[in-house]
């Protein structure tokens, strides 16, 4: 792992995934961003209750949060009684996440490491999380690798599907980062893409869940939940969340 801002393994310097994160006010404002307001809070429920129910019973087994950031996940699954160990290549993401355990008196570990090149034995932990972090990582096929290598029982994963109206998103910021502006430009990823990598590291999908069929973005500008939970329950009836619906939440088992 190389520790100095915006490199990752293999020389990745100056990847976004690595420089961006590497910034102290961005850390210490991920939350608000990402998770603010009532679509935010939403959000960050149902990534737990999937967590939680994925991993069932929680208490005891050995968890590793792959791309753990400020530890949401983390706190949320030692809080549920399970031992977790949250990694995360940007230091600065760390130190928030050791002050927020500290806050709710919450023991999880945390280090600095990278999600393509884990440094961890192979099967030395029940289940492997990862959110969030796909989209970003320069090699998305070499995370789901590690992910599965580490893993003895489950990989929890998600990304932004390539079906999805996120695509649209997408394609506008890897277009603005080409033309030199300061953007986090995330991949799309293809369901199918996804599964055939979890197969490659022996693990079969068992569940799926989609989310919204409308931009996150969009439902957080509106800024209403009863609104938000009306329009795509609407959606959904029409079967619109099957087919568009993102971000993709995928439990693999081995």
């Amino acid at each position: 792992m190389n520790d100095r801002p915006g490199a990752g393994p293999d020389g990745t310097r100056g990847h976004y995934s690595y420089a961006h994160y590497a910034n102290r006010e961005v850390a210490e404002g991920f939350d608000a961003l990402r998770f603010g307001g009532p679509i935010g809070q939403y959000l960050l429920k149902v990534q737990q209750d999937l967590l939680l129910g994925a991993i069932a019973p929680p208490e005891g087994r050995r968890v590793l949060d792959v791309g753990t950031g400020t530890g949401r996940a983390a706190l949320a699954l030692a809080a549920a009684g399970a031992n977790v160990t949250g990694v995360d290549a940007s230091r600065q993401m760390l130190d928030v996440a050791r002050a927020r355990a500290a806050e709710r008196r919450l023991t999880p570990t945390f280090e600095v490491a990278d999600a393509q090149a884990l440094p961890f034995a192979d099967r030395s932990v029940d289940v492997a999380v990862c959110f969030r972090l796909l989209m970003h990582v320069p090699e998305w096929r070499r995370c789901v690798g590690e992910l599965c290598r580490v893993s003895s029982w489950r990989v929890v994963l998600d990304f932004p599907a390539r079906s999805s109206v996120a695509a649209l998103e997408s394609a506008g910021r890897r277009v603005a980062a080409a033309a030199g502006r300061t953007t986090e430009a995330y991949m799309v990823l293809a369901e199918r893409d996804v599964r055939a990598a979890l197969a490659s590291g022996g693990f079969r999908v068992t569940a799926v869940h989609r989310q919204f069929v409308l931009p996150i973005a969009l439902h957080k500008k509106i800024g209403s939940l009863g609104v938000t939970m009306a329009v795509e329950s609407g959606l959904g009836a029409l079967g619109l969340r099957w087919l568009l619906g993102s971000p993709v939440t995928m439990v693999a088992e081995r």
